[in-house]
């Protein structure tokens, strides 16, 4: 289970708009999520648009927490108790929320994670809090999971100074791939529809002191979202990272035959 200690600590240097550095795991196998996490200050589990059981979260969680500091989050197939719930007890440190439109669905997302009578999660014995050796510990406790919520549409973000104003969201996550779609220029990351649309969120939510992050898959998306001015990037997803070394190892084969 993610020592609480870390995520807290994780979850202070989120809150201090510190530019912390993630990666995404799309794939599941425990071993790619811990060769990620040892460069990372935390790890996305996917689980909206990757084939990735819960299961396959705990392990990587698991593994993430042998890489040594990063702390694991876990990316809820949609905004719904039941799967904030599942996804917490296996032990991750919090949860991204997809496709958060208002404030009302950023508070919901807030309630599912936490415990009554601040919110809604049920109390079981599971990984999370050490298979019920430390339930009351954790129910009781001070610590919070993450609760990262993702603006992706064009209501998102006309709604996000009072998304960013909800107590317990720790963070927004652009997504800029659903984002750039919403605004009918899909991929179009240099638009200034894009830009200002960007722009929107990260000047609204900075009013609430809340930092804004995104995911970038290529060194150009790095260097265009620092010059944006995000608080935090994940910097990569493994898939990606699995697919650049492939076709660069068959360039250097083949430029190496000629």
């Amino acid at each position: 289970m993610t020592d609480a200690d870390e995520t807290s600590d994780f979850q202070q240097r989120l809150r201090d708009r510190e530019p912390v550095i993630g990666h995404w795991l799309s794939i599941g196998h425990p071993a790619v999520a811990e060769v990620c996490a040892r460069d990372a200050d935390f790890a996305v589990v996917d689980t909206e648009h990757a084939p990735t059981d819960l299961e396959s979260v705990a392990n990587a969680a698991r593994a993430v927490e042998a890489a040594g500091d990063a702390v694991a989050l876990a990316r809820v197939a949609d905004n719904d108790s039941v799967r904030i719930k599942r996804a917490l007890d296996t032990g991750v440190g919090g949860v991204v929320v997809p496709m958060v439109e208002s404030a009302e669905q950023a508070r919901e997302a807030v309630r599912a994670a936490r415990y009554p009578p601040e919110g809604v999660r049920g109390i079981a014995g599971s990984r999370a809090n050490d298979y019920g050796r430390d339930l009351a510990g954790q129910v009781d406790g001070d610590a919070d999971p993450v609760v990262v919520v993702q603006v992706e549409t064009e209501r998102a973000v006309a709604d996000a100074a009072d998304i960013a104003a909800v107590s317990g969201v720790d963070a927004l996550l652009v997504g800029p791939a659903d984002l750039s779609g919403s605004l009918g220029i899909f991929g179009e990351y240099d638009a200034d529809a894009f830009r200002e649309a960007v722009e929107t969120v990260l000047d609204a939510a900075h009013e609430s002191d809340v930092p804004v992050g995104t995911l970038a898959t290529s060194d150009e998306d790095i260097r265009r979202w620092a010059d944006y001015g995000y608080d935090y990037q994940i910097v990569g997803v493994d898939a990606g990272y699995l697919a650049a070394g492939a076709e660069r190892a068959r360039r250097a084969y083949e430029d190496a035959t000629r």
